[in-house]
């Protein structure tokens, strides 16, 4: 906690009196432009991979960046992503994943989750990214690719969870509307945590 008291004493005697006129600004606007939903993997920080101002990003942070499809009565995330879409009127959302996600390593080498039961149940969500991995792999085989190493597998499910996020993020009506209408574009990520590099892939379908 001292750490984090010092941060918070160096932000309201450094930082803030230099953004004093954006915060002013902020305490009345709220109008982010992007709604980004990363991974709660404390090494990926949307506000500083992209560089973005306090107030330009709506950001939804979940274990392995899982977005559950739309279901009447879900709450939680379906609301944050509803009221990004329909009610700030974002113009871009972003699923982004990262390297080494410890949610997406536990599904691709097949960990024991017995002790984390909720976690378990929430990884259900990635259902749908494995079957994607496990088509993606048949197709590799048959077209003769080498290489079925840990590494390829973690970070083709990676890749794979991003896509099935998408497609779930576009069964949410208000995500579907705007889509509909060309106000919402879909951008799928992902974050290498030790180069900083960022792919930047259209939603496959």
């Amino acid at each position: 906690m001292h750490d984090l008291a010092a941060g918070v004493a160096h932000f309201q005697q450094d930082v803030f009196p230099a953004k004093a006129g954006l915060f002013a600004r902020l305490a009345t606007t709220h109008r982010p432009h992007t709604l980004f939903i990363g991974c709660s993997d404390a090494r990926v920080v949307p506000e500083l991979i992209t560089q973005q101002e306090p107030g330009e990003l709506f950001v939804i942070r979940t274990a392995g960046n899982l977005v559950p499809a739309y279901a009447p009565g879900d709450e939680g995330v379906g609301a944050s992503i509803e009221y990004a879409v329909a009610a700030l009127g974002v113009s871009s959302v972003v699923v982004c994943g990262h390297s080494a996600c410890g949610a997406m390593t536990a599904l691709a080498e097949g960990h024991d989750l017995t002790d984390l039961p909720a976690v378990a149940r929430w990884l259900r969500h990635a259902d749908a990214s494995l079957a994607r991995s496990a088509r993606s792999a048949r197709s590799a085989r048959s077209a003769g690719a080498d290489g079925d190493a840990a590494a390829d597998r973690v970070g083709a499910l990676i890749r794979d969870n991003v896509s099935a996020q998408l497609a779930n993020l576009a069964t949410h009506p208000s995500v579907a509307r705007a889509l509909a209408a060309g106000t919402l574009a879909l951008h799928g990520w992902v974050y290498d945590i030790p180069t900083g590099t960022v792919e930047d892939f259209a939603p496959a379908a």
